[in-house]
């Protein structure tokens, strides 16, 4: 049961950023921004390497690889992130984390070959894996517990403005500009979005509980930190959780504007249209996921749109369709896949204690990141003995079975007070003793 009743105003999708303070509104356009940003690099690659393949003259295999380096080394840089920010500060880490990947994006556009590029997008992947732990827990201790589900949502649907970006950069890029110089100023015009994003982040200050925990605790936060038997069973299963939704995701984006190209024959204006509208299906599933977050509770949304995502992205990838169903279908497809992902910021946020969120957080996000990007490489791999589309829906089908399975065996945590989270893990209190919402061992629906 949870501390806040469900009230006409809680159901407000917006209540949280009417009558919020002056820092979370700052703070939700400062994680906002990044995580758009965040998104825009990320996936513009996808876009590219149909480009990649021909100038280079490389594999599908290779150009997996290609996709997967920068997602492998952000489990790296994420928990270093993730340690960092429990120790220096979560704005300081971010800002960091921008000019880092930012950097290296410049640099790969002045690449001249497959193994340049992979050090590079290895190098850019050590910026990436920072920004979505650092920026969800900062945002989850700046926002009021009863809206922490809505303004998270809210933070996640950046992703589907960077990836509506990147579509309609990279396309009209890949149209007016010869193949071998379009992707490279692909790379060199992120730095315009970036400089607006570190412009927004210029006031924006850590949480005062973060200040508070940092302060008491009796030992910093270490690579160590997110195997301390208090938390690593939660560590762990949120990498599961993570794992299968990234797996999924990953499959789908990085592989989607080849299959429509290569093997259903579409022309770039109706592939950039189809990902448009998966963009807005991924808008529309933040949103009314995090609603049903706050509304029903964290698993039973997690529940409901693995099982949906399951189901509309392997009709859509083995069920034979003509280019207008391939476009309409797509919505669905972005609302379940990606909208998903608007209860784990608030969901991994309210898992661990405060001195070591992003550690943990870190941790478990990225390792389930790079095991699941994983999936883009075994994908070209495969497909080059069962087709792309029958490849994509099978490697689809087992990552949502493992979310399913994660979310099964975590608590529910939905109107959970961080500082009781606090108090459980360090042992200030008994478990019996805290509120019925701050008892994480309870894992009932």
């Amino acid at each position: 049961m949870s501390r806040y009743p469900i009230t006409r105003r809680t159901v407000d999708m917006f209540e949280w950023y009417k009558t919020g303070s002056s820092q979370e509104r700052k703070t939700f356009w400062a994680c906002f921004s990044g995580w758009a940003l965040d998104t825009y690099d990320a996936q513009m690659f996808s876009f590219l390497l149909p480009a990649l393949m021909a100038v280079w003259q490389i594999s599908k295999g290779e150009a997996g690889v290609l996709g997967t380096a920068a997602l492998l080394s952000a489990s790296l840089g994420g928990w270093i992130a993730g340690i960092l920010s429990d120790r220096y500060g979560r704005v300081r880490i971010l800002i960091f984390t921008i000019c880092w990947f930012t950097a290296f994006g410049v640099l790969a556009g002045f690449t001249n070959s497959f193994h340049q590029m992979l050090v590079v997008r290895t190098l850019q992947g050590l910026g990436f894996g920072g920004e979505w732990a650092v920026g969800a827990a900062l945002m989850a201790e700046i926002v009021r517990p009863q809206h922490r589900g809505k303004a998270l949502g809210f933070v996640q649907s950046g992703f589907s403005l960077g990836w509506a970006l990147a579509a309609v950069v990279m396309t009209g890029l890949l149209t007016w500009l010869p193949q071998e110089l379009a992707w490279r100023v692909a790379f060199w015009v992120g730095v315009i979005p970036a400089g607006f994003v570190l412009f927004i982040r210029r006031h924006v200050k850590d949480p005062e509980i973060y200040k508070k925990a940092t302060a008491q605790a009796e030992e910093k936060a270490s690579i160590l930190s997110a195997f301390r038997p208090a938390v690593v069973r939660l560590t762990l299963l949120g990498a599961l959780l993570v794992t299968g939704l990234q797996a999924a995701a990953y499959t789908i984006m990085a592989w989607l504007p080849t299959l429509m190209t290569q093997e259903r024959g579409l022309k770039p204006g109706p592939v950039v249209v189809t990902m448009l509208i998966m963009c807005a299906g991924a808008f529309v599933g933040f949103v009314i996921t995090a609603w049903l977050a706050d509304r029903y509770g964290r698993r039973p949304a997690l529940l409901l749109f693995s099982i949906g995502a399951w189901i509309f992205t392997v009709i859509y990838m083995l069920v034979p369709m003509n280019s207008t169903l391939l476009m309409l279908m797509a919505f669905p497809v972005g609302a379940f896949a990606t909208g998903i992902f608007a209860v784990l910021g608030p969901f991994l946020s309210e898992l661990f204690p405060t001195h070591v969120r992003t550690t943990c957080m870190g941790f478990s996000y990225n390792l389930g990141k790079s095991l699941g990007a994983l999936s883009i490489a075994g994908v070209g791999v495969l497909s080059e003995r069962i087709g792309l589309a029958q490849s994509i829906g099978t490697f689809c089908l087992v990552a949502y079975a493992l979310s399913v399975t994660a979310v099964l065996l975590l608590p529910e945590t939905r109107g959970v007070r961080l500082e009781d989270v606090d108090a459980k893990v360090l042992n200030d209190h008994d478990e019996a003793d805290l509120p019925p919402h701050a008892r994480l061992s309870e894992g009932k629906i």
